[in-house]
């Protein structure tokens, strides 16, 4: 059974054996999904809610840089490390320059691949103690959000879930079909989405999910 609870992590990587060898490794800690090609993981990366990504430079169907260009483009937040046998100074400022957050050169030692992640997720936001909604707080270790009006709430896992994946990417719209993909399991409905935004607003405010018609939801405010 999958481990909702496990970041997700978006590998583009071309290189069969190389990319096995990190799914097995990476998979202690995150659930990994792969895309074998710069199209398919662009697609998956502008489609798909992830924690954080790590993108090959030399791809077949688009450059890597060109990928994190993209992605910063769609206002996605993600951190993304860039993972490439290209470690010239020029080809560094070329991957940061395109958005990325970090650069690690091949060969690596997957001990340094995982402390780098770690470190990306906890500098750009993506694993902080305390969310902030507004005057609110959230806790989403403890699934607790705190009201400056009536005191701290406990959430659900699913409601904490879907709530910090909301919070963590606060300028973006995710559709029923990426908050299944991110939150829940794969045999749920998109009516689950529904249920569980209404739970959340019943608990908190109305206004904790902004309904975006046509496109899913979003962030709100408190």
């Amino acid at each position: 059974m999958i481990d909702a609870r496990r970041p997700r992590l978006l590998l583009i990587e071309d290189d069969d054996r190389l990319a096995s060898i990190m799914m097995d490794y990476l998979g202690e800690s995150y659930r990994v999904h792969r895309a074998a090609d710069g199209s398919s993981g662009l697609k998956a990366a502008l489609e798909e809610a992830f924690d954080v990504m790590i993108v090959d430079r030399r791809l077949p169907g688009m450059e890597g840089a060109e990928i994190v260009r993209r992605v910063r483009q769609a206002r996605i937040g993600t951190p993304i490390l860039i993972l490439t046998a290209l470690g010239t100074v020029a080809d560094r400022v070329t991957g940061l320059d395109a958005g990325a957050n970090d650069y690690l050169v091949k060969p690596f030692d997957f001990e340094e691949l995982l402390a780098r992640l770690r470190a990306l997720r906890r500098h750009y936001g993506e694993d902080p103690a305390t969310l902030r909604i507004g005057d609110w707080e959230f806790h989403p270790e403890d699934r607790v959000i705190h009201s400056p009006y009536i005191g701290p709430i406990v959430l659900s896992s699913r409601e904490s879930e879907l709530l910090a994946l909301l919070a963590r990417h606060p300028d973006r719209t995710f559709s029923r079909r990426q908050i299944l993909s991110a939150v829940f399991s794969p045999d749920d409905t998109p009516g689950t989405v529904d249920t569980y935004v209404h739970y959340l607003r019943q608990k908190t405010e109305p206004s904790v999910v902004l309904t975006v018609r046509l496109k899913g939801y979003r962030l709100g405010t408190l």
